[in-house]
């Protein structure tokens, strides 16, 4: 007599119909466009819901996530689709560009002693809101003489957890002149540092999705904008969405600084090009004149 045999487990698969579904709708959803060559990627990720899910069947669990009232699981699958990489410094150009130019003309339009707001989107983990803080403690003259609120803002909750708790890798920290690190960070183990209470205080952070007018209506009489590197996953119209909420959030005369490899002169007409001794930025024109 044979012993029984456990029946085998079948993987749930994704056919050709299902990607084209589920693309549609997480695009609608966070204005992230995947293109058949993220195929693989976005695959092995629903797979991995479904099964944590229990559902049994693609057709399931999108029926579930369409339907869910907390929205619960889409930002599960938000923070597992959304890519996070970054470290201290990344880029340090513009924030060269931040200290020695662009806060200079933003403050000759208010009084000493009032509000400077600077919104940093997609937060990822952390390094970026706090690069922007350290470049002002250490580098900005007028750091003592204005209100600065650094705000940073991701999609993903995961990320925005571990930029509250502030431990990063000596990869991360690379690029720290050796003493901002001792300054700034504790030495946890020969691979864990961890940020000073006192700067993770100093930042802002809240869960955004930009492609949402709900979401970004909230920001307003911003001053600069560092969105590096998040535009590359939108299509067009997403593209020329988030440049109009930037926009509208934005103060006359603010900045918006993006990563190396986005223009926003092929996204939207709307703002002007400043071209500084560090970097080129793009501005939100004063009233009267014209981008």
């Amino acid at each position: 007599m044979k012993a029984a045999t456990a029946p085998a487990i079948v993987q749930p698969t994704i056919s050709d119909a299902d990607f084209l579904k589920f693309r549609e709708f997480f695009y609608r959803k966070t204005g992230i466009h995947f293109e058949e060559s993220k195929r693989y990627f976005v695959d092995k990720r629903l797979i991995e819901r479904i099964e944590a899910t229990g559902s049994d069947s693609f057709r399931a669990y999108f029926i579930a996530l369409r339907f869910e009232a907390d929205g619960r699981e889409l930002q599960q699958l938000v923070n597992l689709m959304t890519v996070n990489e970054t470290y201290f410094f990344r880029e340090s150009y513009q924030f060269d560009c931040l200290v020695n130019d662009m806060l200079d003309e933003v403050v000759r339009r208010k009084r000493k002693g009032s509000r400077i707001r600077i919104w940093s989107i997609p937060s990822s983990t952390g390094e970026e809101p706090y690069s922007i803080a350290i470049y002002l403690l250490e580098r900005w003259r007028h750091i003592d003489d204005y209100e600065v609120e650094i705000l940073s803002s991701d999609i993903d909750t995961t990320v925005l957890a571990a930029a509250e708790r502030g431990v990063y890798s000596a990869r991360s920290v690379a690029n720290l002149p050796k003493h901002y690190l001792d300054k700034y960070f504790r030495r946890l183990s020969d691979n864990e540092y961890q940020i000073s209470r006192d700067l993770v205080a100093a930042v802002d952070f809240s869960r955004v999705n930009l492609s949402d007018a709900a979401d970004t209506r909230r920001f307003r009489d911003i001053d600069v904008i560092f969105c590096r590197n998040l535009l590359i996953y939108f299509d067009d119209l997403s593209r020329r969405l988030a440049a109009e909420a930037m926009y509208d959030a934005l103060n006359p005369g603010g900045f918006v600084c993006l990563g190396h490899s986005e223009s926003m002169s092929r996204i939207s007409s709307l703002y002007a090009v400043r071209r500084f001794p560090d970097a080129m930025v793009y501005q939100k024109p004063l009233p009267g004149d014209r981008p």
